[in-house]
């Protein structure tokens, strides 16, 4: 059987490092590229292990010192650009942020089947990245654990038999309190995320419930579904990923422990289940299954992303990029846990755009507002 060629942009990063533990595992994946944007130091021992022959820096600045006869070395957002669009079969793309875009688009443009661990190309032009995976016949696989439930379970069925989608969220480290507890919360809580190892910026998310709200976003258009029959579930175990309810109202999900190896290996491998690579899930020792609606008014950012899927265009762009600079300033403890959604509001208020949706108008509008909504937001 010939291995599949895979290469991982943002290998360092926890997704980019579980799917190393997924490939280790493999006989049938091949990594033979990887990028990061500066930890030079971490791409080297990558290139060790799996004898890689082109990888990417994209931080221009970083120094090099990777002294591997005929390894390729790109570098810069173009770098990255072109080390996705070279020769595979699939590109993982776990890059944090609205810079894993342009890549993405670049993989597809090339052929590539696409890993999607990188809320933001979705989120911020959904529209345009779904049109051309269609157009160049190319596969968009998800590769959140709660994407990749719902695509799992919607195996032998069309979108067009979904009645509603099951969106499930933990409901973070802040489940339950009131809006007195989270006036004083701490960066150091925020990042204590009851299930699950992740970064800074997803864990940050998953207390506020945007990360909930910028998968309601993608589900959306992974999943050619209407934003009022998404709905999310708070889900405190953290065993049933996600689901679908079809028109005849039989619900379908997957289960599985809290796990990204697992929808990872799913996404790099498909249509094939292969030999596991987490631990199987015991249901005595669960126990229960608990769901709750989550609290739209307290956590405001979930309803700030449905409101900005409705009103469409450059919205759910703005609430992206909003959130990526209000996490920032929550981490550098410029501003309070609840200025976050604050911050978020305030962007969709000033930075609306009514100029045509494009890729271009996408990134121009995303550096403006990373360049002045900071300082506008704390000067108001």
């Amino acid at each position: 059987m010939k291995k599949k060629k895979i290469i991982i942009l943002g290998v360092t990063g926890s997704i980019g490092q579980q799917a190393l533990d997924v490939i280790r595992q493999s006989e049938h994946l091949e990594l033979v590229g990887a990028s990061v944007h500066s930890n030079v130091a971490a791409l080297d021992q990558v290139v060790e292990e799996f004898k890689l022959k082109k990888v990417c820096v994209s931080d221009e600045a970083a120094e090099l010192d990777l002294d591997y006869p005929g390894l390729k070395v790109y570098r810069g957002a173009q770098g990255l650009e072109d080390l996705a669009a070279s020769d595979c079969d699939m590109v993982l793309t776990s890059v944090v942020g609205l810079a894993g875009l342009q890549a993405t688009v670049a993989g597809i443009k090339a052929g590539h089947d696409i890993a999607l661990a990188n809320k933001e190309t979705l989120v911020g032009a959904g529209e345009i990245v779904m049109a051309l995976a269609k157009e160049h016949g190319v596969a968009i696989y998800p590769v959140d654990s709660e994407h990749s439930a719902i695509f799992q379970s919607l195996q032998g069925y069309r979108n067009e038999d979904i009645k509603r989608i099951i969106l499930t969220a933990s409901g973070g480290p802040f489940r339950g309190k009131s809006r007195e507890d989270l006036k004083s919360v701490t960066v150091k809580e925020a990042l204590k995320h009851p299930n699950w190892t992740m970064g800074q910026k997803i864990t940050i998310d998953s207390a506020t419930l945007m990360n909930k709200g910028l998968e309601v976003i993608e589900a959306h258009w992974l999943f050619d579904t209407p934003a009022e029959d998404i709905i999310v579930h708070v889900h405190p175990e953290s065993i049933l990923h996600s689901g679908v309810e079809f028109q005849d109202h039989s619900v379908i999900a997957q289960l599985g422990n809290p796990d990204m190896r697992l929808p990872i290996q799913y996404a790099l491998n498909y249509p094939d289940r292969l030999k596991a690579v987490v631990e199987p899930l015991d249901l005595f020792k669960v126990g229960r299954l608990t769901f709750e609606e989550p609290d739209l008014k307290l956590f405001r950012c979930l309803a700030l992303a449905y409101e900005s899927l409705e009103k469409g265009g450059y919205y759910p762009l703005i609430v992206n990029t909003a959130d990526e600079v209000a996490v920032d300033l929550f981490l550098k403890e410029e501003i309070s846990f609840l200025e976050i959604a604050e911050l978020i509001e305030f962007a969709m208020d000033h930075f609306a755009s009514q100029e045509a949706f494009t890729l271009d108008g996408v990134i121009k509008l995303d550096a403006r507002i990373r360049e002045e909504l900071g300082e506008k937001f704390l000067n108001r």
